[in-house]
């Protein structure tokens, strides 16, 4: 049986209740290889020294989410209004950041498309990731698009499918601009795993965690304890040709049995062990 392919990483908003020095100190403790930063856990005033102490106690730093991540307003982060703005809020991230995160994809999204004008959604951020994409090759980073779940269309994003993802890739034309795979975001659209085929060596990041029918926004599950087939998902990611970070991204409010009311140093402990099992399982099933 061939062991897991991906070095296992944590997003911060896993662990949301936790300060950012306690999420490096922990997933140290805990033996996660790597890190997926989010600037808003980042202190302004000393964000380098917390990028390079996160260096400096073994985590990779394979992603990074920016403080603003789309080019349109998004419940997440509905300010500022203005796309130029927030397109210079996205830059900003990356010169900041980037020169402590090198090889690093800065994970994005379309935000949500103004009066529901989708065309206009989709071709203006085509319009500013080429603009963006030699910037952060020069910086030595990716730029992650990510499609998100049919839940956040015309709240968080006007893109919901990996083609999708690789159809704005394709119109940008750049190659410091990847997919984002979140298999919470992608599990239901039709013949998931032929998209990933597709998406192959296109994918920079990838994320997991479970579904189940959400009870809020902020509704996910530990690997393993839902209704994803992340065992085929995680061998499709394999065959096409990844091999970097598999990293745990669970939001949890907003709920009565909130994960963020748990002990999240087992939360990381069952999400590394979740993805082994299902990796385990669907390798025996195409064994037999």
């Amino acid at each position: 049986m061939s062991r897991f392919p991906f070095r296992f990483g944590v997003n911060q908003f896993t662990t949301q209740p936790w300060s950012f020095e306690e999420d490096v100190t922990r997933y140290a403790a805990l033996g996660v290889d790597a890190i997926e930063i989010c600037e808003a856990k980042l202190d302004p005033a000393r964000a380098g020294e917390q990028m390079r102490a996160a260096r400096a106690a073994g985590l990779e730093i394979s992603a990074v989410q920016p403080q603003i991540r789309t080019f349109f307003g998004s419940k997440m982060a509905p300010q500022p209004e203005g796309t130029e703005e927030r397109v210079a809020a996205f830059a900003r991230s990356l010169k900041t950041l980037a020169p402590y995160a090198e090889g690093a994809a800065f994970v994005m999204n379309t935000g949500a498309p103004p009066d529901g004008n989708m065309q206009r959604c989709l071709d203006e951020t085509v319009h500013h990731l080429r603009r963006l994409a030699p910037l952060a090759a020069d910086l030595g980073v990716k730029i992650a698009i990510e499609p998100l779940n049919p839940t956040s269309i015309n709240v968080e994003t006007a893109i919901w499918t990996i083609d999708q993802a690789l159809d704005l890739l394709d119109a940008v034309g750049h190659d410091s601009c990847g997919l984002c795979l979140d298999y919470w975001n992608i599990w239901q659209q039709p013949d998931c795993v032929a998209a990933i085929h597709r998406a192959a060596g296109r994918t920079v990041a990838v994320q997991a965690s479970d579904w189940r029918t959400p009870c809020s926004g902020m509704d996910r599950l530990v690997p393993g304890s839902g209704s994803i087939p992340l065992g085929a998902l995680l061998h499709a990611t394999a065959q096409a040709g990844f091999d970097g970070v598999c990293t745990l991204e669970i939001f949890s409010s907003g709920v009565a049995d909130s994960l963020y009311e748990c002990d999240l140093n087992e939360v990381i402990t069952q999400g590394r062990e979740g993805l082994h099992r299902a990796w385990s399982a669907a390798e025996m099933r195409n064994d037999t």
